[in-house]
């Protein structure tokens, strides 16, 4: 346990030094500020059949695709690239501590921004003054869903980025490689569910798979305040399950 609280704060700090982190950091809080202003003005505009935070949480997957590469890309390819890992490995610290310690540090890093978020509704409902029905605004229901399913996908998707960065020396590839996993898991599911499955009898069977796959289910049943079990399983055991692999390939490489 010592040698993973060691490795843990290692990662934390880390971070927290890196010149990147802080301009990743700042992009991020625009571009959420940006897109939350947005959100304001259409919910402003039109009878919005949902709250302003709702509208918030559908487009979780613009910061995903940019702040998980960038958190996790250079976690483990770094380390083997500069040679360090191998120096790691010989160390009392395990395999599982270092890739448990690098998940954490960037996951708790990926939670933190996302808590920044926060004091978006708080801002617009009493700084701005044209926001009329706070009510709406700070409604705590679709804030605590949408939060929480940020939280538990969060785990998954950087899951993902530190079994990417396992596969390579390069940054960039892992990266890249990263943001493609991204991808097929988030859109590819939405995207698939608007083939017309109904009209191939030998697709029909893909439809219930999808169905409990799909990000934005998972996302749009938080927000209404429908918490069931099946999500929870399914980000955590796959989260549990990339972890291990990675633990694999980091003894077998390293």
């Amino acid at each position: 346990m010592r040698h993973f609280l060691t490795l843990f704060s290692h990662e934390l700090r880390m971070l927290l030094i890196a010149p990147a982190t802080y301009v990743a950091s700042v992009l991020f809080l625009l571009l959420m500020g940006l897109i939350y202003l947005l959100v304001l003005n259409e919910a402003g505009t039109r009878e919005a059949d949902m709250s302003p935070s709702v509208m918030f949480f559908q487009v979780f997957w613009i910061p995903v695709f940019f702040m998980v590469p960038l958190l996790t890309m250079r976690s483990i390819a770094e380390e083997r690239r500069l040679g360090t890992l191998e120096t790691l490995m010989t160390t009392p610290a395990t395999a599982w501590q270092v890739v448990l310690s690098k998940f954490l540090g960037a996951y708790v890093f990926y939670m933190l921004l996302w808590g920044l978020t926060i004091g978006f509704p708080f801002i617009a409902a009493y700084g701005l003054k044209s926001t009329a029905d706070k009510a709406v605004v700070l409604e705590l229901a679709p804030m605590l869903g949408g939060y929480l399913f940020v939280a538990l996908s969060g785990a998954l998707y950087i899951g993902l980025g530190i079994f990417a960065s396992s596969l390579t020396r390069s940054q960039l590839v892992a990266g890249m490689l990263c943001f493609s996993l991204l991808f097929i898991i988030i859109i590819s599911g939405q995207l698939l569910l608007r083939l017309p499955i109904q009209e191939y009898s030998w697709m029909y069977w893909l439809e219930s798979p999808l169905e409990y796959i799909r990000s934005f289910k998972h996302l749009e049943d938080f927000s209404r305040g429908v918490i069931d079990t099946r999500p929870f399983i399914l980000y955590l055991s796959n989260t549990a399950l990339l972890l291990g692999i990675t633990t694999l390939v980091v003894e077998s490489k390293a």
